[in-house]
C-alpha cells in the first residue's frame, strides 16, 4: 500500500487547486491572434498618425511641398504621402508628439500612369524631391481573412455552444445529454445519503412489512436463492395520494446497502421524439452498472398508461413508445439480474395490463388510507417536534380525522403549532388541533361575514336539523359539535365521528342519506320556505342515490345489477335509455323515502329541534353533550367508540 506523507498534503492541496486546462482558453488565443492579424496585417506605420483624403487632396499637399515620401500599392490602388515634420501641423492640426514622426496621408488614385505622370512633373517643379516608389501589397493572408472569417467566427462560436451545451453547463442538461436519464442517484457513504429509515414510517404494517423483505432480498439473496426462489423484479405502490408510497421509496432507500435510482414517470417525457425510450435505456444501463441496486419510479402512471386502441399520434405515440421500451427492459431478452423496480402510483386502473403481469411488477402493495390505529402511530411520528400541553388527547384526534391521510396529519399537526403561535401560546393545546382539524376540513372562519337575524335562524334550524335526525338515527354518523359561524363557502357546519366500516348495508347508507336531508327537511317545515344551503347536501344525496341503485344493486326494481364501466375509452353507457329512466325514477323514489321520513322525524322531535337551534342562535357553536342535555343519552354506541373504549 502507498504511503501518504502527511508534509506532502499541502502540495497536493496546490496541485488540486490548480486550473484545469480548458479548450475554450485555446478558442480565446485563437480569436486574439486573429484579430490582431486582421488589424495588423500589411501595417507598418508603425504607431505613426493616418488620414486619409481624397485624390485632390493629396495633389494639393504635393503640389505645396508636403510630401517626405510617397509610396503606392498597385493591388490596393492606394498612394500614401509620408508627410515631412516641419509640415505635420499644417496636415494634421497637431504636434509630433500626438502624430509620430513619420505620419501620413493615404488616397486612392485613379491609375498608375496618371500617378507616374503627376509626381513627375511635380520633381520637375522641385515641389518633391523624393521618389515614388511601389510596393507589393503583404495582405493574401489578410484578403483570405476578410472572405473566410465571418464563417471561421460561425464556426468557432458554434463549437463553444455546442461544448457547453453537451456538458451542461449552467444546469442547462445540454442538447447531446437530452437522452441521458435525469434519475437521482442516492447511495451510502455520498451526500445525497437519505436519512429515512423505516423507524419513520408509521402504520402500514403491512405494506412496510413487504417492502422491508425486498430490502432483505438484496441484503441477503442467498437465503432465499438456496430454497430455489427468485428475487422479485419489481413491486408496484398502489394507493390514494399522501398515504406514504413515496415515503417508503425513502425508507428504502436509506435502508439499503446499494445504491438506488429515484426519478419521477414524467421525467421520461420530452418534446422530442425518441427521447423518453432513450432515457429509459440509459436508466437500466446505469442500473446493471451498480447493480445490485433498486429503481424507484414515483408516478409511473405518467409514462405507464394503457395504450390506445387505434393508431396514435404526437406525443401520445412518444408515450407509447417509451412504454414499450420500459416494458422490453424490464422483461424483455435481456437480463436484468440483481436490479428490482419500485414503483408507485394512485392510479393503478389506468396502466397498462402488460406491465402489471407478473414477471414486471410480481407484487401489487396496497398503502392505504391509515385506520384508526395507525392514525394514532401517524399523529406520535408528527407530534414528537411540537411543544404540546398535557390536554392533548391523542385518540380523540385520531377519532376526529377519519379518512385523513399521513399526509393530511402532518399538515394538522403544523397548522395547529401556527394556530397556537398566533395566539402567543408557549404549546400547542387541544384547542389548537381542533381549530386546525376544523380549519382542513371546512376552511377559514368567517366571522365578519354580515348575515341578518333571519339568515342567522334560518341556518341555526338546517343544522339544528342535521343534529336531531342524526342524534336519533342508529347508523347515522355520530355528532361532535355543530357551528353556524361560517367557513370556507359554508354558512354552517355539523361536524360528525363517522364509522370506520368495510362494508356498508343499505340500512346504514339509508339512515346516512335522511341525516343529510335533515337540513332542507327542516327549513321546509319551520320556515315554510325552502333555500340554497342545502345545494352541497342535496349533491351528495343524489351522487349517493345513483351509487347505490346503479352500482351497488340495492334498488326493488333493479336488484343485483351493477353498470360501472372502467373502461375509459368507451363513450357508451352500459345500459340503455329505458334502464336510464328507470334509474332515475329508483333515485327520485329512494331520495323522497327519506326526505319524507326526514320530516316525520323532525316533527315527532319538534321541542328538541327548536331548543337546540335557540341554542345554535344564542352561543353559534354546540357539542355533543349540548345535545344529550337536550335529547338524552344516545342507545347506541358507534364502532369507533367501541375501539376506542
Amino acid at each position: 500500500m502507498e504511503e501518504i506523507n502527511p508534509e506532502n498534503k499541502g502540495g497536493n492541496k496546490n496541485r488540486n487547486k490548480m486550473p484545469r486546462f480548458n479548450l475554450t482558453w485555446l478558442y480565446v488565443a485563437i480569436a486574439i491572434a486573429l484579430g490582431w492579424l486582421f488589424f495588423n496585417s500589411g501595417d507598418d506605420d508603425g504607431g505613426n498618425a493616418s488620414k486619409n483624403v481624397t485624390y485632390t487632396e493629396f495633389k494639393q499637399y504635393v503640389e505645396l511641398g508636403y510630401a517626405n515620401k510617397i509610396v503606392a500599392s498597385k493591388d490596393e490602388g492606394t498612394v500614401r504621402m509620408f508627410v515631412k515634420p516641419e509640415h505635420i501641423r499644417d496636415v494634421f492640426k497637431s504636434g509630433v508628439k500626438q502624430t509620430g514622426k513619420q505620419p501620413f496621408v493615404q488616397a486612392e488614385y485613379p491609375s498608375a500612369d496618371k500617378l507616374d505622370e503627376f509626381i513627375t512633373k511635380q520633381q520637375e517643379l522641385k515641389n518633391f524631391t523624393g521618389e515614388l516608389s511601389y510596393k507589393k501589397s503583404d495582405s493574401t493572408f489578410l484578403q483570405i481573412l476578410w472572405n473566410l472569417g465571418p464563417l471561421i467566427f460561425i464556426i468557432l462560436i458554434w463549437m463553444l455552444i455546442m461544448r457547453n451545451m453537451g456538458s451542461g453547463v449552467s444546469g442547462m442538461g445540454g442538447i447531446f445529454n437530452v437522452g441521458r436519464s435525469k434519475a437521482r442517484l442516492v447511495e451510502k457513504g455520498t451526500e445525497n445519503e437519505s436519512k429515512v429509515t423505516f423507524k419513520d414510517v408509521a402504520g402500514q404494517a403491512s405494506a412496510k412489512q413487504e417492502v422491508q423483505e425486498i430490502v432483505e432480498f438484496l441484503k441477503n439473496p442467498k437465503k432465499f436463492t438456496d430454497l430455489g426462489g427468485k428475487i422479485p423484479k419489481g413491486a408496484l405502490l398502489v394507493g390514494p395520494p399522501g398515504t406514504g408510497k413515496t415515503l417508503l421509496a425513502k425508507a428504502v432507500a436509506g435502508e439499503a446497502d446499494v445504491p438506488f435510482f429515484s426519478m419521477s414517470g414524467s421525467d421520461f417525457v420530452e418534446m422530442f421524439v425518441g427521447v423518453g425510450a432513450s432515457r429509459v435505456r440509459d436508466l437500466f444501463r446505469q442500473a446493471k452498472e451498480k447493480a445490485p441496486c433498486i429503481i424507484f419510479i414515483d408516478e409511473i402512471d405518467a409514462v405507464g398508461r394503457a395504450r390506445s386502441r387505434g393508431a396514435a399520434m404526437g406525443a401520445n405515440d412518444e408515450r407509447e413508445s417509451t412504454l414499450n421500451q420500459l416494458l422490453t427492459e424490464m422483461d424483455g431478452f435481456g437480463t436484468n439480474s440483481g436490479v428490482i423496480i419500485l414503483a408507485a402510483t394512485n392510479r393503478a386502473d389506468v396502466l397498462d395490463k402488460a406491465l402489471l403481469r407478473a414477471g414486471r411488477f410480481d407484487r401489487q402493495i396496497h398503502v392505504d388510507l391509515p385506520d384508526l390505529n395507525e392514525r394514532k402511530e401517524v399523529f406520535h411520528v408528527h407530534l414528537k417536534p411540537l411543544k404540546i400541553d398535557e390536554s392533548v388527547d391523542v385518540d380523540l384526534l385520531a377519532r376526529q380525522t377519519p379518512g385523513f391521510s399521513g399526509a393530511d396529519i402532518a399538515n394538522v399537526c403544523n397548522e395547529a403549532a401556527l394556530i397556537a403561535a398566533r395566539h402567543g401560546k408557549s404549546a400547542v393545546t387541544k384547542d389548537d388541533f381542533i381549530s386546525a382539524v376544523d380549519r382542513i376540513v371546512g376552511g377559514l372562519e368567517k366571522k365578519t361575514k354580515v348575515m341578518t337575524a333571519e339568515e342567522k335562524r334560518t341556518i341555526a334550524l338546517h343544522e339544528a336539523g342535521h343534529a336531531t335526525i342524526s342524534w336519533n338515527l342508529r347508523y347515522a354518523n355520530p355528532l361532535i359539535k355543530v357551528t353556524i359561524v361560517p367557513r370556507g363557502r359554508a354558512l354552517g357546519a355539523a361536524w360528525y365521528l363517522p364509522e370506520e366500516r368495510q362494508i356498508t348495508t343499505k340500512e346504514q347508507m339509508l339512515d346516512e342519506m335522511c341525516a343529510t336531508l335533515g337540513g332542507r327537511a327542516a327549513e321546509e317545515l319551520f320556515t315554510g320556505q325552502i333555500s340554497s344551503g342545502a345545494m352541497n347536501d342535496l349533491e351528495r344525496v343524489t351522487k349517493q342515490a345513483y351509487g347505490m341503485i346503479a352500482y351497488m344493486g340495492m334498488s326493488d326494481r333493479l336488484p343485483n345489477l351493477c353498470y360501472y364501466n372502467n373502461d375509459e375509452y368507451s363513450w357508451q353507457r352500459p345500459y340503455s335509455e329505458a334502464t336510464a329512466q328507470l334509474i332515475d325514477e329508483e333515485v327520485k323514489r329512494m331520495i323522497s323515502e327519506q326526505y319524507e321520513r326526514a320530516k316525520a322525524l323532525l316533527t315527532e322531535k319538534k321541542d328538541g329541534h327548536h331548543a337546540l337551534a335557540d341554542l345554535l342562535v344564542e352561543r353559534e357553536v354546540i357539542f355533543a353533550e349540548d345535545v344529550e342535555e337536550i335529547f338524552g343519552k344516545r342507545p347506541w354506541v358507534s364502532r369507533t367508540e367501541e375501539l376506542l373504549s
